[in-house]
């Protein structure tokens, strides 16, 4: 049976190699619709290729100018609902959403309130609204498939393991660029320097946010709604060589990993053939030519912003959203040269010191909280500018 897939984001860094998989298997996916930010160019060329039915650009500046390339029978959306009135549509079967921030929240929950089956590349919808996502997921039941390499791993080694049986999941990190620095080093990272990441070829927010390390506390709180499993229980390790995707821990002992060239057409093929395993063009591993596999503890002192993210998991709420909220803000003022980069988790903490928690929150709560953390951040850079 061929499925109906939506892929929002199809021009960043996931939403391409997404493409590449799916242009091998014809016979499997019709991609139904694609929604990009503002890359009209690459997004043309895709609808040249996939021909879908519908295209969503988040401008409408940005559409017209899609619309200029005049394809038979398109139709392009835009605005804020653009992306949820696309993945609701009756022929689709399958969404991908690996849209950046927290702009993928409301496209999510509209695909699992219409019956559809999720691939997640979008941490941030997990780490700002995971209680709401999770609660319909189990209420509308459908799959929610995850994406990143690391929960990828986790969900492989938990195929016929119980819940019972699970102790604990280990994150790998490959511990950036600055893995090695000194605190007075990192008080003087360009964004030069944060973009280049030693293992993966990413976006840039998430390269900056491997840099800093937020990448993987983020990931601490989705996999906390992804296999109902507490802080506690969740372990970061720094493992450089980024072959090592993740492991779990059983209760008697064994330890579970799977392991992997670093490439993410492997995880998001899995995502999108569960639980079927096909052939790839991926590079084999070949652990003699690895080597080593290295592994040491993850600095909070020199990264504090997975402790920050450990802090707001645990707290519970509305300061994940905060936490979340807040790195966007910052981490795009630092893109934009308006701060330094340790000015980033210094940020955070503000805001979720700012922060009056709603707990047990409702989706209102959630998208309330998340505008306030911006608002926050963005009124303390408007001061540091001055």
């Amino acid at each position: 049976m061929v499925r109906g897939i939506v892929l929002l984001g199809s021009t960043g860094s996931i939403g391409t190699q997404a493409l590449d998989v799916i242009r091998r298997m014809p016979e499997r996916f019709r991609v139904v619709g694609l929604a990009a930010g503002s890359n009209v160019e690459l997004l043309a060329k895709q609808i040249e290729e996939f021909r879908p039915r519908v295209a969503s650009l988040a401008s409408e500046e940005a559409a017209q100018r899609l619309r200029e390339w005049n394809f038979s029978g398109l139709e392009v959306l835009t605005g804020p609902s653009s992306m949820e009135e696309m993945v609701t549509r009756e022929d689709v079967d399958l969404v991908l959403n690996a849209v950046v921030g927290a702009a993928g929240i409301l496209p999510t929950l509209a695909a699992i309130k219409a019956g559809k089956d999720v691939a997640l590349a979008n941490k941030e919808t997990l780490v700002a609204a995971g209680s709401v996502v999770m609660r319909a997921v189990k209420e509308h039941n459908v799959r929610l498939l995850p994406v990143d390499s690391e929960h990828s791993a986790i969900f492989q080694c938990l195929q016929g393991v119980r819940e019972q049986d699970l102790h604990k999941v280990i994150l790998t990190a490959s511990g950036g660029p600055f893995r090695k620095s000194t605190k007075e080093e990192l008080e003087r990272v360009t964004v030069e320097e944060a973009l280049a990441h030693p293992t993966w070829n990413m976006g840039e927010k998430i390269t900056i946010d491997s840099a800093t390390l937020m990448n993987k506390g983020l990931e601490v709180i989705e996999a906390h709604w992804l296999f109902q499993i507490q802080p506690e229980r969740i372990e970061v390790v720094i493992h450089p060589q980024s072959i090592v995707h993740s492991l779990v821990e059983l209760t008697d002992g064994s330890v579970l990993a799977q392991l992997g060239v670093a490439d993410m057409r492997l995880p998001i093929q899995y995502a999108l053939t569960f639980p079927e395993r096909l052939e790839t063009p991926v590079k084999r591993l070949s652990l003699t030519e690895v080597g080593r596999l290295d592994f040491e503890a993850p600095d909070m002192d020199r990264f504090p912003c997975l402790r920050l993210a450990y802090e707001a998991l645990a707290a519970g709420g509305t300061f994940p959203t905060v936490l979340n909220a807040a790195n966007e803000v910052a981490v795009r003022a630092f893109m934009q040269g308006q701060i330094g980069f340790a000015h980033i988790p210094r940020l955070i903490e503000a805001a979720l010191e700012h922060h009056r928690v709603v707990m047990n929150p409702e989706l209102e709560d959630i998208l309330a909280a998340d505008a306030e953390g911006r608002k926050y951040v963005r009124q303390v850079l408007g001061e540091l500018v001055r």
